[in-house]
């Protein structure tokens, strides 16, 4: 298992893990929010007209 060195080194690597998995998540909760119009239109039921 590979640790990460306790220097500037290592925090620097981690901030750089951490800014990429950022983007990862905030993408992903921007692709669900996309998808939610979608889920309203196939929830709807026509009302009738009579």
């Amino acid at each position: 298992m590979m640790t990460l060195p306790d220097n500037l080194t290592g925090a620097l690597i981690l901030s750089v893990i951490d800014f990429f998995l950022s983007f990862i998540f905030i993408s992903f909760i921007g692709v669900v929010l996309h998808f939610f119009p979608l889920l309203n239109r196939l929830g709807t039921i026509p009302e009738r007209k009579d």
